[in-house]
């Protein structure tokens, strides 16, 4: 599809600021199609934008506001989870708008709504066509995306018939720019440790489009059994790589193929053939998948950069689809190979 470069978006960012915000300016100050209207931020308002995203210093003049504008075309909510509802609720926004939300606020089915707005889940590689009709997108967490990537092929067929096993590890700008006990650099450097094990709240949202193809797979008393889910805190700043493995009678030569068909169509994610490692998604907006058989068993490697297709990435990718543009529009961005 070319770039439709005459289509000029208007948009908007709350929570400008933090990580997600900040990739969010650095792919929107880049693309063909996009004037950024305003970026909000009241702990920063009227300083320059470069003086927190000191990298986009010679890049924009921007500065934050404190005001929030509603003449725009599309709305970014790059807020905590919990906030981007709290902000809706106190600040009508015209229907008009399209809202792409990047907390979680609204991507389970029985809370996707607020007043008239309505919410789809934005998982282009699920749901491309709702997104292209929709006005309001939640946008996917970060171990979410990592993980449906790594398993709708199976669940297209039908083929997640015993438990799935998962271990993943994230990068230290997955816990968010507010300091932690956990995210000091003393504790994360040459660390290493489990968090959340088998209750990590991204689970609804991998079940929820596990059922939605493969409809025997319905949560259990415990949550999501069929799923053991094992997050790790990794002492690297981005990107996270998931191991996933499972019972299945495909052979290697059915896995690849299945894989490979499933994603054929998609600009973002790519099976294959070869060992994959971190360096070859961090920094763009691509999710890279590896399938290898091991006597009964599937193993499954997933690997992506968790602030852009994790979030800020897959959300541009959402607008796009939302605005009728070329998928890939300001997204066409460099591996940091080395």
């Amino acid at each position: 599809m070319t770039e439709q470069t005459s289509v000029n978006i208007r948009a908007g960012i709350i929570g400008g600021a933090g990580y997600t915000g900040g990739e969010m300016l650095r792919i929107l100050i880049n693309h063909p199609n996009v004037e950024i209207a305003f970026v909000h931020s009241n702990s920063n308002a009227d300083n320059y934008v470069y003086e927190v995203h000191t990298d986009l210093f010679g890049d924009t003049d921007l500065k934050f506001a404190s005001e929030l504008l509603t003449d725009i075309d599309v709305l970014f909510l790059c807020v905590g989870h919990g906030d981007a509802r709290k902000f809706l609720e106190a600040n009508p926004i015209p229907d008009t708008v399209k809202i792409i939300d990047l907390s979680q606020d609204f991507r389970l089915k029985p809370k996707a709504t607020i007043g008239s707005k309505n919410f789809v889940y934005g998982l282009p590689e699920l749901n491309r066509d709702a997104i292209r009709k929709a006005q309001n997108i939640a946008n996917p967490g970060c171990f979410a995306t990592c993980l449906q990537l790594g398993l709708l092929p199976l669940a297209s067929k039908g083929l997640i018939t015993s438990e799935v096993n998962i271990t993943a590890t994230t990068g230290s700008t997955g816990a968010g720019q507010s300091l932690s006990t956990t995210s000091h650099f003393s504790w994360r450097n040459d660390n290493l440790s489990v968090y959340k094990a088998f209750d990590h709240q991204h689970l609804n949202e991998i079940g929820q489009s596990l059922d939605q193809l493969q409809s025997e797979f319905t949560p259990t008393s415990n949550g999501w059994g069929a799923l053991n889910f094992i997050p790790y805190r990794g002492d690297f700043t981005r990107g996270i790589i998931a191991s996933i493995y499972t019972d299945s009678n495909l052979t290697q030569e059915e896995a690849l193929a299945l894989y490979t068909d499933y994603y054929k169509d998609q600009e973002f994610t790519h099976v294959a053939d070869r060992n994959i490692d971190l360096k070859q998604v961090v920094n763009t907006n691509k999710c890279f998948i590896q399938v290898k058989k091991h006597g009964n068993k599937l193993l499954i490697i997933s690997i992506i950069d968790n602030l852009l297709k994790g979030a800020s990435g897959q959300a541009v990718q959402n607008m796009n689809l939302l605005f009728g543009l070329d998928e890939r529009a300001g997204l066409r961005l460099k591996a940091i190979g080395f």
